[in-house]
C-alpha cells in the first residue's frame, strides 16, 4: 500500500486502529464535559408542497411536528444507528425549522449531554430523519423534493474545544 497510515489518515481518524480495522474509540478515560453540537439541512420542494406544509394541510397531518418528534428520537437513537457512535445519554434536544418561500424547509437540531463525548452525530442524525420524515410525509404530492446540505454548524466540549462553521446566520 502506498504511503504509511500516518500519511493516508493524517493521523486524525480515531475509528481505525493501527492496521486500519474499524474499532470503537475508548473514552474511559476522559472525563465529563458539556458537550453541545447544532447541525442543520434543508429540504426543497414545490412551491405548493410549501403551502401545504405551513398551512398544515397535508394529507397526513402536521409534517412539521412528526419530524420534529422524528428528530428527537432519531438523535436518541444515533448509536444504534451508527456502527461506531457510542450510546449517549442526552440531556437535551431540539428540532426547529424555517419556511422559506418560494419552497425550502431548513431544519436545525440542537443536542446536548454531559458526558465523554461528542454529540455532533446526534445533531446530524437528528436533522437527517427530520428531513426524510418531511419527504415521507409529502411524497404523494412531490416525489421531485431533495434533501440537502447537512452539516455541522457548531460543536463545544471535550478536548477538541469550540468548532463554528463560518458564514452561517445564528437561529434564535
Amino acid at each position: 500500500m502506498a504511503g504509511s497510515e500516518e500519511e493516508l489518515t493524517g493521523g486524525d481518524l480515531t475509528h481505525f486502529d493501527s492496521r486500519g480495522k474499524a474499532r470503537m474509540v475508548d473514552v474511559s478515560a476522559k472525563g465529563d464535559t458539556l458537550r453541545e453540537a447544532v447541525a442543520r439541512g434543508e429540504v426543497l420542494m414545490k412551491p405548493e408542497t410549501l403551502e401545504l406544509i405551513a398551512g398544515g394541510t397535508a394529507g397526513k397531518g402536521d409534517v412539521l411536528g412528526v419530524a420534529r418528534l422524528a428528530g428527537i428520537m432519531a438523535a436518541k437513537k444515533t448509536g444504534e444507528l451508527i456502527p461506531l457512535a457510542h450510546p449517549i445519554s442526552l440531556t437535551s434536544v431540539q428540532v426547529d425549522f424555517r419556511l422559506h418561500t418560494p419552497g425550502k424547509v431548513e431544519i436545525q437540531s440542537r443536542v446536548r449531554t454531559t458526558g465523554k463525548t461528542g454529540v455532533e452525530m446526534e445533531a446530524l442524525t437528528a436533522v437527517s430523519v427530520a428531513a426524510l420524515t418531511i419527504y415521507d410525509m409529502c411524497k404523494a404530492v412531490d416525489r421531485a423534493m431533495t434533501v440537502q446540505n447537512i452539516r455541522l454548524i457548531y460543536k463545544s466540549g471535550g478536548k477538541s474545544g469550540e468548532f463554528r462553521r463560518e458564514g452561517e446566520e445564528k437561529w434564535e
